[in-house]
């Protein structure tokens, strides 16, 4: 009786034992984030860029969820110690401000803040610093910056350098004035490297690119397949969720390793083991992927709808007419020629910018499994 009694207790025991969920979806990661994997790569190649003797700014430049704000959060871990990165989030209050002055404030706010975080006390620049003089007065400050940094360069990362473009058109700043003295840091202030990150190449934003002459770009896409089996398999240590191989390639399969898909799906997958009996639990199968597939859709919904409403400029019908092919489908150039005969060429070349379709064989197809089947019709087309 006792015997029973402990295994009902050990039983009961492990039903409530879930497995930690790991993922997390819809913010960046920061430094302190364990899940955060990979991009040796980019370090590599923005480091190898910060010791050009030109000293030419970089954009980073990706689609959007594909991890920039989390790589910037990250390059403490990826650059060497005597760089230090000042990251700056455009998003914010900087490009909410009223005038010059709340713009320059915000920024050195940032970039005190984010110095903090890697070890380095920055003097302040108090608001009424900058009420008269405010430009001068932020050179100064720059100057004062200097001076703490001792043998260290700052990287200064602007992300989202889109917002502050959109100010600009919007008449909130003047368009000379912010932007040349970007140029002027980057061409006076050896100790200063310039990183801009965003979803849009300088070609694009056509103001931006006769203040910065020469930009290296730094393309950052989809994790490598090592990368991402990691996240998939080892999120974390200790990590009591295991994968059998064809749910593993199912889930790179679905997701290319994009990394906030395969954090997605990989969350999915979890919380539908959870609801599974014990002696399930640990071991996830191709069926579950499959499974999870439906509510990573569902609770991916702003991310799809973000691509489909923000990205694609009118090509939506288009995208929807190759997703309607099937998975992994090619629709040939001719196809698409008779389907969609006015500015074909156009349509085409931005969705291959955005990452959505690659050329294969004289046609297309989409880049990501996952993203086909949210433009797919609810009743497959018939194959053409």
């Amino acid at each position: 009786i006792v015997g029973a009694h402990v295994r009902e207790l050990a039983e009961e025991a492990e039903a409530r034992q879930e497995i930690a969920n790991p993922y997390i979806i819809g913010v960046p990661l920061t430094e302190r984030q364990e899940i955060f994997v990979g991009r040796t790569d980019v370090g590599a190649r923005i480091e190898g860029l910060l010791l050009d003797r030109r000293r030419p700014p970089l954009l980073l430049y990706g689609q959007r969820r594909m991890g920039k704000t989390s790589l910037l959060n990250n390059l403490g871990r990826l650059l060497p110690s005597t760089i230090v990165p000042l990251f700056v989030d455009l998003q914010g209050p900087a490009t909410q401000a009223s005038d010059h002055a709340g713009f320059l404030y915000n920024v050195a706010r940032f970039i005190a803040d984010s110095a903090r975080r890697h070890g380095l006390a920055l003097p302040r620049l108090p608001r009424e610093a900058l009420a008269s003089d405010p430009f001068t007065r932020f050179d100064e400050w720059l100057d004062e910056v200097e001076g703490a940094l001792g043998q260290s360069t700052a990287l200064l990362a602007l992300d989202e350098f889109e917002t502050l473009d959109s100010a600009i058109a919007k008449g909130r700043f003047d368009e000379e004035a912010i932007l040349g003295t970007l140029r002027h840091l980057i061409q006076h202030r050896p100790r200063f490297k310039v990183l801009l990150s965003g979803s849009h190449t300088l070609d694009e934003l056509q103001r931006w690119a006769s203040y910065l002459i020469n930009a290296q770009v730094v393309h950052i896409s989809y994790l490598k397949e090592d990368e991402a089996r990691r996240l998939i398999e080892r999120p974390v240590r200790d990590f009591a969720l295991r994968y059998e191989p064809r749910a593993t390639r199912r889930v790179l399969d679905l997701t290319r390793g994009h990394p906030a898909l395969v954090q997605l799906l990989c969350a999915e997958i979890v919380a539908l083991k959870n609801e599974q009996p014990p002696a399930v639990r640990r071991l996830a199968r191709l069926s579950d992927v499959e499974a999870a597939v439906p509510e990573a859709l569902s609770r991916g919904s702003l991310f799809f709808a973000d691509i489909e409403r923000n990205q694609v400029d009118g090509a939506g019908l288009l995208l929807r007419f190759i997703a309607a092919q099937g998975e992994g489908a090619v629709v040939s150039q001719e196809t698409l020629a008779r389907q969609f005969p006015d500015e074909l060429e156009r349509a085409l070349a931005l969705l291959r910018r955005r990452e959505l379709i690659e050329p294969v064989d004289r046609g297309y197809r989409f880049q990501v499994e996952l993203i086909r089947r949210w433009f797919a019709p609810a009743s497959p087309a018939p194959r053409l």
